[in-house]
């Protein structure tokens, strides 16, 4: 067996980054004024006017204008979450590669606010919180495992082991990073599903974990696009 040290990081958290964005509100006045005004569609606008054209395009469900801003964002999170993420074929993803480098020992670990118990049954089920006994026998029993199967794989790695082998023993909450892009309609779409908002039209479920990347998308989402997002909101959270 190795002599190495492993280094193994545990940590509960996602990272959210976004590296460059053609995202403003006016991208989506200007893109409807073109089918009324034509080549006269980027003149001036008022703010009262944009918010209203804006707020009538969302209530209205007319999403073409919203696809004209787009985000790239530079996220870090737990495999299990790419596999729910990558399900939107609404964004483009370049993920970092198991294949032709060696992953880092980072493994996500469930915080203690982290709900653990599921009761009810399919279609009609609730996460509540977990006893002491549950909680201490995860985080145990995550952190061996995560110990064991990195050591495996740096074994093999050391024996001449390709990359794309050796991986094969690493659990799903390992972190991935990669670069989503995707236009802000695609990103409402993603919003709607994957955050739980008491003031959302149709009520969603998220996995805690794939909510914790979404809340970071909405925030930089409403800082970016106050406008749309007000209107987004406003409109029950319903992507056009």
């Amino acid at each position: 067996m190795g002599d190495y040290d492993l280094n193994i990081i545990f940590r509960s958290d996602v990272e959210v980054e976004l590296v460059k964005h053609s995202a403003n509100d006016l991208d989506v006045v200007f893109a409807a004024r073109v089918s009324t005004r034509g080549e006269n569609a980027e003149s001036v606008v008022s703010g009262k006017e944009a918010s209203g054209l804006i707020n009538f395009l969302m209530r209205e469900r007319h999403g073409s204008p919203f696809e004209h801003a787009y985000f790239t964002f530079r996220v870090k999170a737990p495999l299990f979450v790419w596999r729910e993420h990558m399900r939107h074929r609404i964004a483009s993803y370049n993920e970092e590669s198991g294949r032709y480098k060696e992953l880092a020992p980072e493994f996500y670990l469930p915080d203690s606010e982290r709900k653990l118990v599921q009761v009810g049954k399919t279609g009609a089920y609730e996460f509540v919180d977990g006893s002491t006994e549950q909680h201490a026998i995860t985080l145990v029993q995550m952190r061996q495992a995560c110990e064991r199967a990195y050591h495996a794989y740096r074994e093999m790695l050391a024996y001449g082991v390709a990359k794309e082998v050796a991986r094969m023993s690493l659990p799903v909450n390992i972190y991935s990073s990669a670069y989503v892009t995707m236009n802000a309609r695609a990103l409402m779409n993603f919003l709607s599903l994957r955050v739980s908002a008491p003031d959302s039209a149709y009520p969603s479920y998220p996995q805690r974990e794939i909510e914790m990347v979404a809340e970071k998308y909405e925030q930089i989402f409403a800082d970016t696009m106050p406008l749309t997002h007000l209107a987004f909101v406003v409109n029950g959270r319903v992507a056009p």
